[in-house]
């Protein structure tokens, strides 16, 4: 990895590093460094790689001479105008080649020039690439990628209650059809027509024998006419 362009999956990170070190620049940086930041898990190593390729640290994690200038900018424009002379002379036979437009090469031109220059397989071509343009981004040459904010976790809503309809003792598990077919009732003297009342009852499944015969009594003397 050290004889390559630097790459890592998810270039993001060495920008969210680069910015951290804005801020606050340790007397020695690592691998661990780059963890507990919580950047780039299991990749810290990339991150480290790609610092001491553009020459922000040396082989030992410590800050270089020509770093301690660049970090010591506050203004933004001034810090990318430093910051970019770092970046073209880590990746001098690229600007060897294109001069300045390779600050604005697409990504086609610079996974060529990659792949051919490392010998690097085409997912490694585009992750060098997208490491250099974040690079670049940093150094005013473009935009550099947005970065993901974790989000917070929703508040769990309260588990709704489900009220349970409280069932009267007619309308529980067991059913029982009763059907009461009585000879045809004449609407007026004489008329062929007829009524057939078909009642159904939900009784308890757990009813005495008293709750059964004071249905069945309610239904003869309501409903039979008993």
């Amino acid at each position: 990895m050290a004889d390559t362009h630097p790459y890592i999956s998810g270039a993001g990170n060495v920008a969210q590093m680069i910015a951290r070190l804005r801020k606050a620049f340790p007397a020695s940086i690592s691998a661990e460094t780059v963890k507990k930041h919580g950047l780039a898990p299991n990749n810290e190593s990339y991150v480290i790689n790609a610092l001491q390729f553009i020459g922000v640290i040396d082989a030992e994690g410590k800050k270089t001479p020509e770093a301690a200038k660049v970090f010591s900018h506050q203004n933004d424009d001034q810090f990318a105008l430093g910051f970019g002379e770092l970046v073209k002379k880590a990746y001098s036979s690229l600007f060897e080649l294109h001069g300045e437009h390779a600050w604005a090469l697409d990504n086609g031109g610079l996974v060529t020039f990659f792949r051919q220059s490392d010998q690097t397989s085409e997912i490694i071509g585009k992750r060098q690439a997208g490491t250099f343009r974040v690079l670049a981004g940093l150094s005013g040459h473009g935009d550099l990628p947005e970065t993901k904010t974790p989000k917070s976790p929703k508040a769990a809503k309260p588990a709704t209650t489900v009220k349970q309809k409280q069932k009267r003792p007619y309308e529980l598990s067991q059913k029982e059809q009763v059907s009461d077919t009585k000879s045809p009732i004449g609407l007026s003297s004489g008329s062929p027509l007829g009524l057939t009342v078909r009642v159904e009852i939900n009784l308890p499944a757990d009813g005495s024998k008293e709750t059964y015969d004071n249905i069945f009594k309610s239904i003869k003397e309501n409903l039979l006419g008993g």
